[in-house]
């Protein structure tokens, strides 16, 4: 079992930066290729970016594509999403996700462990 917490979220204005923190718990961090997704109210669930297990490969959504970075720290079992240049549209509810079967995924079906979410808010 893995559990993820998220931490980071808040409100910031246009142009601004946030840096969002998905901290897991045991032993197998590495052992999980991560991602970040996000939810606008009535909005679907959608892919923001993925890291592969070993952190040397990353993926992006063309809508955050040079705006986000996604990174990992395993010694400390965290993975992160630098977002800058954040725009009214990147508000959402983000949330990490560790996925097993494969070393990046876009699909949140691949995924086999969520966080409860963290809220960010950018207004115009």
């Amino acid at each position: 079992q893995v559990q993820l917490v998220e931490s980071g979220g808040g409100l910031v204005q246009a142009g601004g930066s946030l840096r969002l923190s998905c901290a897991s718990s045991g032993r197998t961090f590495s052992s999980y290729a991560m991602g970040w997704f996000r939810q606008a109210p009535g909005k679907e669930r959608e892919f923001v970016a993925t890291i592969s297990r070993s952190g040397g490969s990353t993926n992006y959504a063309v809508s955050v594509k040079g705006r986000f970075t996604i990174s990992r720290d395993s010694a400390k079992n965290t993975v992160y999403l630098q977002m800058n240049s954040l725009k009214p549209e990147d508000t959402a509810t983000y949330y990490c996700a560790a996925c097993w079967k494969y070393d990046m995924a876009i699909t949140a079906t691949h995924y086999d462990y969520w966080g409860q979410g963290t809220q960010v808010t950018v207004s115009s």
